[in-house]
């Protein structure tokens, strides 16, 4: 099931552009869209994969009266000069929801954004190329991917597992276990409830994890940078702390 977009275009006809071809603009804004598109999928499984290539993400845990269904809002902007019309697509196969934006030109100027509900009792994957992943509310796992764009998780208990190649992570939660890798961007963890596992990892960025007061078994590592551990530590604690920075300062804290 795919749909293309309204594309609200603009094309340059005639006129004499000196550009490199493929050089992408920056002034078109998503949320500028003031009557985005909405579809629900019909989900089969217990996990959902959301496969998006240049789109911002929030992706929410809902109460729904259809435990199969997944609600997609999506705002959209675009323009191209000498080119195709920009479009949108989106469709559903074996619970994988794939979001492809098209936009190339002389001049391409798009931007996209997806809010996808999701009812609660449902696992999430994400795949995101280009753009940032918001999710919040969730109890059961997720999985988040990003090469290029923050992430940031709130209000959620069940497992993570985030990690963006270029961007920040930043997780308000009570999981009990939390996963964060950054190759160049902070990472910052506040957990709300003592987790049993939190491995905090960049290489270009500091990291900060707020804990609430236990003591933990912790294992750090900074090739340039500070390291500061002000919770209490015991080599035999169940609950296990690791945080590594290539290039940053790491601080391990109680949460005030």
């Amino acid at each position: 099931m795919v749909r293309s977009v309204r594309a609200r275009a603009g094309v340059a006809v005639g006129a004499v552009v000196v550009v490199v071809a493929g050089a992408a603009g920056c002034g078109a804004s998503a949320g500028d869209d003031k009557h985005p598109d909405h579809r629900d999928f019909t989900l089969h499984g217990r996990t959902l994969t959301v496969d998006s290539d240049d789109s911002a993400l929030e992706i929410v845990a809902v109460d729904s009266a259809k435990a199969d269904t997944v609600k997609v809002t999506r705002w959209f902007q675009g323009s191209v000069v000498v080119g195709g019309d920009p479009r949108v697509t989106w469709s559903m196969k074996d619970d994988r929801l794939e979001l492809r934006v098209k936009c190339s030109g002389l001049v391409a100027d798009c931007s996209a954004r997806h809010r996808i509900e999701v009812p609660r009792g449902i696992a999430v994957k994400v795949e995101d190329d280009d753009g940032s992943v918001r999710a919040r509310g969730f109890k059961d796992a997720l999985d988040i991917r990003t090469h290029d764009g923050s992430v940031r998780v709130t209000d959620s208990s069940g497992p993570l597992d985030l990690r963006t190649d270029d961007g920040s992570v930043h997780a308000e939660v009570s999981s009990p276990t939390v996963r964060a890798r950054s190759h160049d961007g902070s990472v910052r963890l506040q957990l709300r409830a003592v987790p049993d596992l939190v491995d905090a990892r960049t290489d270009d960025g500091s990291i900060t994890v707020d804990l609430p007061r236990a003591t933990y078994r912790v294992t750090t590592g900074a090739v340039d940078g500070s390291v500061d551990v002000s919770v209490p530590r015991d080599d035999a604690s169940a609950h296990a702390v690791t945080a590594h920075a290539r290039d940053g300062k790491i601080t391990v804290r109680t949460a005030n």
